[in-house]
């Protein structure tokens, strides 16, 4: 009985750590209402090393244009592991530049988002790996 009771109890411990391991940090919800966020990068700051794509500006300012969705999106470069809270969180500073997976998934949620689907249902295809099959450059030219 000891070890049925153990082996139970590795299981459920088991699952629980996959469970919360699987999705990065992300917010359930938009902003609540008068919430102050930092800022996701202008224009102007938009430049040098980090910006020598096209694809790299388009993809902050796309972010600006879907800000609360991105709010509500796990990042799957995982840098909620530096203290990051969402995908959001990537573009208020040059972390997303140098990322694919950053801009991938926020090109992801634009297109979606123009297709008016909810910050939901874009979560759950960026869970499904989705965003994977965005080609950044073309990305740049299309949104």
């Amino acid at each position: 009985m000891r070890r049925i009771c153990s082996i139970a109890l590795l299981f459920v411990v088991t699952a629980i750590a996959v469970g919360q391991s699987g999705v990065p940090a992300h917010n359930p919800g938009p902003p609540k209402k008068g919430e102050k966020l930092p800022p996701i990068l202008p224009d102007e700051q938009l430049w040098g090393a980090n910006f020598q794509y096209p694809y790299q500006k388009r993809s902050y300012q796309i972010a600006r244009k879907i800000s609360s969705v991105l709010h509500q999106q796990p990042c799957y470069c995982y840098c909620d592991r530096i203290g990051h809270r969402s995908l959001r969180s990537c573009f208020e500073s040059t972390h997303a530049a140098q990322c694919p997976a950053c801009m991938k998934e926020a090109f992801y949620a634009y297109r979606e988002t123009q297709k008016g689907k909810t910050a939901a249902q874009i979560r759950d295809g960026i869970i499904r790996g989705e965003w994977k099959s965005i080609d950044l450059d073309q990305a740049a030219r299309t949104y």
